[in-house]
């Protein structure tokens, strides 16, 4: 079953907020692999830890400015705010991502646990950022290979 009807695919292709999906996601990434470091190097040397805090602060804003855009582009092309059938199982993965971050930061404005403690919860949403990732790209390549089977069909 394709992701996208012919129409949806449409509305994908024509939307302004697919644009935004595509230059929000590597720029999170590259905030994510930046982060990740800090947050690694804090934990093994003690070095570093206000860096550490402000790129997961950084990596939590680019992941909630890529949700809220996110949701526009499934309510733009399949009429829908979230859930949508065909990201069904990425957005629910998606809420547990965003419920991560959002621990890390209410331990940080609230000083809850150590600083040790809100690092290993950042790698925690981490682990499931990479996790979720790997969803959506799962799903570009389904995209992909739909809209090469639709063109040698129709070719």
């Amino acid at each position: 079953m394709p992701l996208y009807t012919v129409a949806q695919r449409k509305r994908r292709d024509e939307s302004i907020w697919t644009l935004i999906q595509g230059l929000l996601a590597p720029i999170q990434f590259l905030i994510f692999g930046i982060s990740l470091f800090l947050v690694i190097r804090f934990l093994s040397t003690g070095a570093g830890e206000q860096a550490a805090e402000i790129s997961v602060f950084v990596k939590t804003v680019a992941l909630y400015a890529i949700m809220v855009t996110g949701s526009i582009w499934e309510k733009v092309v399949f009429d829908e705010w979230l859930f949508a059938k065909s990201f069904f199982w990425e957005d629910v993965f998606s809420m547990l991502v965003l419920a991560l971050h959002t621990a890390y930061l209410l331990m940080l404005f609230n000083q809850w646990g150590s600083s040790h403690d809100r690092m290993y919860v950042a790698l925690v949403a981490y682990a499931s950022y990479v996790i979720n990732a790997g969803q959506f790209l799962y799903k570009l390549r389904m995209a992909r290979l739909d809209a090469r089977q639709d063109n040698v069909v129709t070719a």
